[in-house]
C-alpha cells in the first residue's frame, strides 16, 4: 500500500484539490494500491474554498465540503508532497518531495483569488499527478 499526504498551508484549496483529484484518477485507473489524504500546515478548520469546490466540480472531482485538517505528527510510512519547496522543508521526513520536484515549479497559493486562477491552479496539480502515477507504477 502507498499512502500519499498532500501538504500546503491551510487544506482549503491546493492540497485538498491534489487529493481529490488524484483519488480521481486512481479510481478511473482502478488503482487499488494506493490511499490519499491532504493536510494544511497552518490549518485551522475552516471549510475547503468555494472557488476550490467549483474548480473540482468542473474537473469531475468531489467537491463535497470538508474542514481543513492540520498536519501532525509524521508517519514514516506516508509520502509527503507539498505545493511549495519551502513546504517541504518544514517536514521532517525523509519520504517527501515537493511538486518543484514533479514538474519544475512550486504551485503557488490561488486562496482569495477568482475561480480562474484555482482552475489554473488545478491544472498545474493535474500535471504533477501525472507525474506521481509514473513514479507509483515504477514503484509498484
Amino acid at each position: 500500500m502507498i499512502k500519499i499526504c498532500f501538504v500546503c498551508t491551510g487544506n482549503t484549496c491546493r492540497s485538498i484539490m491534489a487529493e481529490r483529484l488524484l483519488k480521481k484518477v486512481i479510481k478511473e485507473k482502478k488503482i487499488d494500491d494506493v490511499k490519499v489524504i491532504s493536510r494544511g500546515l497552518e490549518a485551522t478548520g475552516e471549510q475547503i474554498t468555494d472557488n476550490a469546490k467549483k474548480t473540482l466540480k468542473r474537473l469531475n472531482a468531489s467537491s463535497q465540503n470538508r474542514k481543513s485538517i492540520k498536519l501532525g505528527k509524521i508517519d514514516k510510512n506516508i509520502l509527503y508532497i507539498t505545493m511549495t519547496d519551502s513546504q517541504k522543508n518544514k517536514i521532517n521526513s525523509k519520504k517527501v518531495l515537493s511538486f518543484k520536484s514533479l514538474i519544475g515549479e512550486d504551485v503557488l497559493d490561488p486562496y482569495g483569488l477568482d475561480e480562474e486562477a484555482y482552475f489554473e491552479t488545478a491544472l498545474q496539480i493535474q500535471k504533477g499527478i501525472e507525474v506521481l502515477i509514473e513514479k507509483i507504477n515504477l514503484w509498484r
